[in-house]
């Protein structure tokens, strides 16, 4: 089985959130390939940085955190920004702009719309993007 990650939830794997023991036994026990938006390679690094901001984590947790992800590049199939995933963006956001959805949730939700044919499952700690995965008929839990 496949799943598709956004940031939100990429970063359970990373530091121990709510829901990270969820979702790493949910992984071990059904995921065979991760998929990730290319996107994540940046949310990723701004979101761990956000947490350094906020005091949750020191600079350099910060930094081995990061290195620990782009270690792991190799382990993830990415699904690569191109004008497919732009201009699908771009029909969401005139979809569901009025519900709240900004640039980079539009570029995840895009990437994850991409892969619909071979991914199984979709996870996103995210509420709005919860609820517009669901719309969209992808299975999230």
């Amino acid at each position: 089985m496949n799943l598709f990650l956004d940031t939100s939830s990429l970063l359970k794997l990373y530091h121990k959130e709510s829901e990270t023991l969820e979702l790493i036994n949910f992984i071990e026990k059904n995921i065979k390939v991760i998929y990730l938006s290319e996107l994540a390679k940046i949310e990723f690094n701004s979101a761990v940085y956000k947490k350094v901001r906020t005091k949750e984590i020191s600079i350099a947790q910060a930094e081995l955190v990061v290195s620990f992800f782009q270690n792991d590049y190799t382990k993830f199939k990415w699904i690569k920004f191109d004008s497919g995933i732009v201009d699908l963006a771009k029909k969401l956001v005139i979809q569901y702009g009025k519900d709240g959805l900004r640039t980079l949730d539009s570029l995840q939700l895009a990437s994850a719309i991409s892969g619909k044919t071979i991914i199984n499952y979709y996870k996103t700690s995210d509420k709005l993007l919860f609820s517009i995965f669901e719309k969209e008929g992808l299975n999230v839990f």
